[in-house]
């Protein structure tokens, strides 16, 4: 009987590796289509905040003051 048990502990490791192993290679690709345009429009609004952080810096250095921060 305790061989048995022995030869089982294999048996179920083969098994569990087996599981993960076709769990692993499952094709998880359905949802990369949403991703990918969430991560465009991510870089279109970092590109936007970059291009009015560049505007701000070329007024200040021309000494244009906007509305806001004029005393």
């Amino acid at each position: 009987m305790a061989s048995l048990a022995w030869l089982l502990i294999p048996l179920v490791a083969a098994i569990g590796a087996g599981i993960w192993g076709s769990w692993a290679a499952r094709d998880r690709t359905q949802g990369d289509i949403s991703e990918l345009a969430g991560y465009a429009r991510f870089r279109e609004a970092m590109d936007k905040a970059d291009k009015a952080d560049k505007v701000e810096q070329g007024r200040a250095k021309a000494g244009v003051h906007s509305g806001s921060d004029a005393v």
